[in-house]
C-alpha cells in the first residue's frame, strides 16, 4: 500500500496548473485613464523620446500604480508609452486584475513595464502576490493581459510558490 502522501505529491503539478490563472486579465477602463507621473525630478529627449525621472517616482493610470526610485520611459511619436523601467530597494507595482480577483502586487530590484504587449518582469528579488497566492524568484514575468506568470530561479535560490488553502474543498492537504 502506497503512503497517502505520494499519491497527493503526483497530484502537485496539476495543481499548480490549476492555481496559475489566479492571475487573469487587467480591468480593461486602465488603458483609458490618464497616466499621471510624479518624481523630484524629470528629464526628457525630444530627440530619443526617453523621459527620465528620479526620486520618490510614482506612476499611476486607473488602478495600475508603480513605485521607485528611478523611472525610465520611452515614448512613442505619438507620446505614448512603449516601455518603463523602474529601479528601487524595491521598486513596486500593483493593478486591480479583476473586481473578484482583487490586486495584484509585485516588487523587485527591477521592473520593466512593456505597455505594448502588457507583459512586466520583476528582476532581482522578485514578489508577486495576488488573492492570498504569491509567487518568489529572482525573475518574474507577469502578463497583464493573458494572466500568465513565470517565475525563474537565480544562483543558490529557487522558485518559491504559496497557495492559499481552497476552503471549499473537504480534501486534505500533503500529511
Amino acid at each position: 500500500m502506497k503512503p497517502k502522501f505520494l499519491s497527493t505529491l503526483r497530484a502537485l503539478p496539476m495543481l499548480m496548473l490549476v492555481a496559475l490563472p489566479l492571475y487573469s486579465h487587467a480591468l480593461p477602463s486602465d488603458a483609458n485613464q490618464p497616466i499621471k507621473l510624479l518624481a523630484d525630478k524629470a528629464t526628457y529627449s525630444e530627440r530619443t523620446g526617453v523621459t527620465s525621472y528620479a526620486g520618490n517616482v510614482i506612476i499611476t493610470q486607473g488602478t495600475f500604480k508603480m513605485t521607485a526610485d528611478n523611472i525610465t520611459v520611452n515614448l512613442s511619436q505619438q507620446r505614448s508609452i512603449n516601455s518603463a523601467v523602474a529601479t528601487g530597494r524595491p521598486a513596486t507595482m500593483q493593478q486591480i486584475v479583476t473586481r473578484e480577483k482583487g490586486l495584484a502586487k509585485g516588487q523587485a530590484n527591477k521592473i520593466d513595464y512593456n505597455a505594448v504587449t502588457g507583459i512586466i518582469t520583476l528582476t532581482g528579488n522578485a514578489r508577486l502576490v495576488q488573492n492570498g497566492a504569491s509567487f518568489a524568484g529572482n525573475v518574474i514575468r507577469y502578463s497583464l493581459k493573458a494572466g500568465d506568470v513565470e517565475a525563474t530561479a537565480g544562483g543558490n535560490q529557487r522558485v518559491e510558490l504559496v497557495f492559499p488553502p481552497n476552503a471549499n474543498s473537504s480534501q486534505s492537504g500533503i500529511r
